[in-house]
């Protein structure tokens, strides 16, 4: 068998359905009130991330396409907040409508230290839209259609996907041939008659059959009556540990999910439905769009909340290239600056620790050394010169080991969680755009020398210095090499 290929070029895929926003308050819980017997959570941090089918917009702009949302949220500060985050993402948000009597729908969630929830609010507004509303979104679809390539419903129950919204987006579409992918939700399955793939969970395909379905037979089932009664083309089920089944036109195929530390299986369906559109806008076959969709959910139930996954990170694990496996076989920590931000970004909650170095022959002091700068935060990202970068600073026979293997080297120690090489002479523009809570040294450094020392102190950061192991350098084992002592505790 060939090697596996995976890329995307960009397509206009257009995503209606219920928007909606996640707000965490982050912070922590020491004692109970003296007023009642409940516990004090003190606040310390507070940050959004979308949610609904705003997080299938997040994953399709991620996969690198261009996304028109339409959808009613509030005229309120919370729906100014998400069009904000819409559009940071390069996303088309004029076909979100801004309802005055509508709440823009609000999940806050109160989370101690662990990502422990204590409580979660919910602010919104479930009843069907206006029909002035259904009216205009239905124009907007009738004109905007014709530059679609692909159209996701995204349906959470919210109101906006009535059996008009739908029936009429449908029937727009195939006037354009445009395929309609529906990530269900609603027992009322006649709405969604005409699409051509139908995206269920097992919960949602029990609530269209109408029972419980407690064999793989009754799955296959209830898959192939689902495709009957909507006369869809698929049906793809998802089914959490057990991977997806897809049905329909001769198709009848498991899919299984691969192994993994699950930590938040929110969103993952999200993620299905945007990485099977966007294959399959790309004119991949639905079989193997369905498999390189399960390979992008698997990737993100390693991440908290409803984080996006990046077409990177998909290709990386697709293609199982050799270049993104660290010395033990995982998915490699070897990142690019903007791959780095970018997860970085959905880890929000987390202490990032910063520091840098040539690590030209990785001895007992790095080790030491690295190993408590880990203990500093929850993420240690490690900043390592380039070849060209080290041949400036030392001189023209450094390094002594090139920079994939001194970065190899570096991302198989356990405790080291990302590193990035840079050209430059300091790390200054990393660390500007990583933006490190805790800055780390080696050395006989002062703080005020440490490079990027104001920037972190100025976000609320700190500097920290770890005096290096004594007679353990790469200098050291160098001049050790050169005068033919293979002894010494130098650890050479």
């Amino acid at each position: 068998m060939g090697k596996k290929r995976f890329s995307l070029s960009t397509k206009n895929i257009m995503v209606i359905g219920d928007f909606m926003i996640d707000r965490y308050f982050q912070g922590d819980v020491h004692r109970i009130s003296p007023e009642a017997p409940v516990p004090i959570f003190l606040k310390q941090d507070e940050y959004f991330v979308l949610g609904g089918a705003s997080n299938v917009v997040s994953n399709l702009a991620s996969a690198g396409q261009n996304v028109v949302a339409v959808s009613v949220i509030g005229r309120d500060a919370t729906g100014d907040t998400l069009i904000a985050m819409l559009e940071d993402l390069g996303c088309n948000t004029s076909g979100v409508i801004r309802d005055i009597g509508r709440k823009t729908i609000t999940k806050t969630r109160i989370l101690a230290k662990n990502h422990q929830q204590l409580l979660r609010i919910d602010e919104e507004s479930t009843e069907r839209i206006s029909t002035e509303d259904e009216k205009e979104i239905i124009r907007f679809v009738q004109r905007e259609m014709a530059r679609a390539d692909l159209l996701i419903l995204s349906d959470y129950a919210k109101g906006v996907l009535t059996p008009s919204v739908c029936q009429e987006a449908i029937k727009t579409a195939k006037e354009y041939d445009v395929p309609v992918f529906i990530d269900i939700k609603d027992a009322e399955i006649e709405k969604y008659a005409g699409a051509t793939l139908l995206k269920p969970n097992r919960k949602e395909l029990e609530t269209a059959a109408g029972a419980p379905l407690k064999t793989k037979a009754d799955l296959r089932g209830a898959a192939h009556s689902l495709c009957d009664i909507c006369g869809a083309d698929y049906v793809l089920t998802t089914l959490g540990s057990e991977g997806m089944l897809l049905i329909g036109n001769g198709i009848e195929k498991q899919i299984n999910s691969s192994r993994r530390e699950v930590y938040d299986v929110s969103g993952a369906g999200d993620t299905v439905i945007s990485y099977l559109a966007a294959c399959y806008a790309n004119r991949m076959d639905i079989t193997t769009s369905a498999m390189i969709a399960n390979c992008a959910a698997g990737i993100k139930v390693t991440k908290m909340g409803t984080a996006p996954v990046s077409i990177h990170e998909v290709s990386r694990e697709w293609c199982g290239e050799q270049s993104s496996k660290d010395l033990y076989g995982r998915t490699s920590k070897v990142l690019s600056l903007s791959e780095l931000t970018g997860s970085l970004k959905h880890r929000p909650t987390e202490t990032v620790v910063f520091t840098n170095g040539c690590f030209d022959i990785l001895h007992l002091g790095h080790i030491g050394y690295l190993r408590q700068a880990a203990s500093f935060g929850d993420i240690l990202v490690v900043g390592v010169n380039s070849d060209a970068s080290v041949k400036r600073l030392k001189k023209e026979s450094r390094p002594i080991n090139n920079e994939h293997d001194r970065t190899e080297l570096l991302a198989a120690l356990e405790f080291v969680d990302y590193v990035v090489l840079f050209d430059e002479d300091t790390p200054m523009e990393l660390i500007r755009q990583i933006r490190p809570d805790v800055l780390v040294k080696g050395g006989d450094y002062t703080k005020e020398e440490v490079v990027g020392a104001d920037l972190v102190a100025g976000d609320g950061g700190r500097v920290e210095i770890v005096p290096y192991l004594e007679n353990h350098s790469t200098t050291d084992i160098i001049r050790k090499i050169e005068r033919g002592d293979h002894g010494g505790d130098a650890g050479s």
